[in-house]
């Protein structure tokens, strides 16, 4: 009987560990799998440690934004100029308002994306005034932002890649905050982008899913990071530091995610592109090729070739006026 007894609380204490054991197993799984951190990945070092490395930029990548509620803010106007919030930043823009009374529910608006312009040399209006005054006395009120670290802006993150994935959140909040902007029509917005502007556009057309109507000059449309590597031979160092970065960035994150040649599906808009035949900065099969694939995709799309017309479609047969007057033709047709 005694043995017996020994037994039976031996058992009772096997069981107990056992009980213990799997329990303990349980819960720190369950820790695991909560507390595990969601933008971050995990891999065991030499020495067998875990390593955890933060990825920061992931809130930037398309699918996530696509998710982003962009909440209107503060905009207000001072003289020719207008200001808005950006992620705790205040970004300056250049605006333009049509003369005459403004009509019920206020001026239809024009955003105005430019392309690459040096920070040295910038003033506000750049790359845009020609085209916003035209739409200005077309009835339109035109917006374009300076960008961080341009105009009377804030400066931009310290991260490069950062910097750049900001352009197209900075428009979608600017978009967002027209609501505020008594003078402007929250419903009837179009949008215009030349070269860089013009990459720029396209993602905000797959981010948000709207129906924008947009006109694009001469637009930067290959994929990311060869969108921005394709220009590095004009850089000091040929590239080299940007290169760099890109190859970081590379190793830890998906780079389609970034891109907008991986997201036509979701373009909604209609988009009339503009492109001069002897552009040295985006050649005409980039146009070309865009048209294609947004067509493939059942997207409306309408290509306009300009013999002889550069970057700025300058240069060729009245293509400057041509590709203005087009353009305010694609607004009010969509």
């Amino acid at each position: 009987m005694k043995y017996e007894n020994t037994d039976m609380w031996m058992s009772k204490i096997s069981l107990r560990r056992i009980v213990i054991i799997f329990g303990s197993i349980f819960f720190v799984s369950l820790c695991i799998w909560v507390f595990w951190p969601k933008d971050k990945t995990g891999f065991l070092s030499p020495e067998a440690k875990w390593i955890f490395q933060e990825k920061p930029l992931q809130k930037y990548s398309f699918p996530q934004l696509r998710q982003k509620v962009f909440l209107q803010d503060g905009i207000w106007v001072e003289g020719s100029k207008f200001f808005f919030w950006v992620e705790g930043r205040k970004v300056s823009g250049q605006i333009k308002m049509p003369s005459g009374s403004l009509p019920e529910g206020g001026w239809p608006v024009v955003i105005m994306i430019r392309g690459y312009a040096d920070r040295e040399s910038y003033q506000t209006g750049i790359g845009t005034n020609p085209a916003a005054t035209v739409f200005a006395k077309n009835g339109y009120l035109t917006l374009a932002p300076d960008f961080l670290g341009y105009g009377e802006s804030d400066m931009p993150p310290d991260n490069t890649l950062e910097d750049r994935f900001l352009t197209p959140v900075t428009v979608l909040q600017l978009i967002a905050s027209v609501k505020n902007l008594k003078e402007a029509n929250p419903d009837k917005i179009a949008i215009w982008g030349h070269s860089n502007g013009g990459q720029i556009a396209l993602a905000v057309l797959e981010i948000s899913g709207k129906k924008y109507p947009t006109s694009l000059w001469a637009p930067v449309s290959k994929p990311f990071p060869y969108s921005i590597l394709y220009y590095t031979d004009e850089f000091d160092d040929f590239g080299k530091a940007l290169r760099k970065v890109v190859a970081g960035f590379d190793a830890q994150y998906e780079a389609n995610e970034f891109s907008i040649h991986n997201y036509y599906d979701w373009i909604e808009a209609p988009i009339q592109i503009h492109q001069g035949t002897t552009d040295d900065a985006v050649p005409l099969e980039w146009s070309q090729s865009l048209e294609k694939n947004l067509k493939e995709k059942g997207k409306i799309v309408e290509l306009n070739i300009y013999p002889g017309a550069d970057h700025n479609l300058n240069d060729g047969v009245n293509a400057w006026n041509l590709a203005v007057q087009k353009s305010l033709e694609w607004f009010k047709i969509y």
